[in-house]
């Protein structure tokens, strides 16, 4: 039983020791290089450990700086230049959409608003002016 236990706590140490060297930054690892730290962990692993933790691992002394991983600036974000661009296509794709829904209606106001009091203007119109003017408009309304 003391021998399983004795391995597990080998392999602990040397897993724990082994992921934080490979966690750690290369610019603040001490003694060695951080390479260097991972040979020595593997080919001695329970003493490898014992040193990084003693010699080559970084004390800090407060906390570790924080880095933002987003951009300063909004137009230095391309997630929002990109939304921008989607938006900008929408408001142009909506703004076309609505002009022709206008254009429609107006057409169909035209149509309906200008089929039945048309034909009387147009028939008082044929009256008041030439007949030719009257039989062109008459022709273009009933098509």
């Amino acid at each position: 039983m003391l021998r399983v236990v004795v391995a597990v706590a080998v392999l602990v140490v040397f897993v724990y020791g082994l992921i934080d060297v490979i966690r750690t930054d290369s610019r603040q690892t001490r003694g060695i290089s951080k390479p260097a730290w991972i040979v020595v962990q593997i080919v001695l692993p329970v003493i490898g450990a014992i040193l990084w933790f003693l010699i080559g691992r970084p004390r800090g002394t407060g906390p570790a700086p924080v880095t933002y991983s987003h951009p300063i600036a909004p137009d230095d974000d391309p997630d929002f230049l990109r939304n921008l661009e989607i938006r900008r296509r929408n408001q142009a794709e909506s703004d076309r959409l609505k002009k022709l829904k206008d254009e429609l209606d107006a057409k169909g106001r035209k149509l309906d608003g200008g089929g039945s009091p048309g034909e009387g203007q147009g028939s008082e119109s044929g009256e008041t002016h030439g007949s030719g003017d009257a039989g062109t408009q008459g022709t273009d309304e009933v098509k």
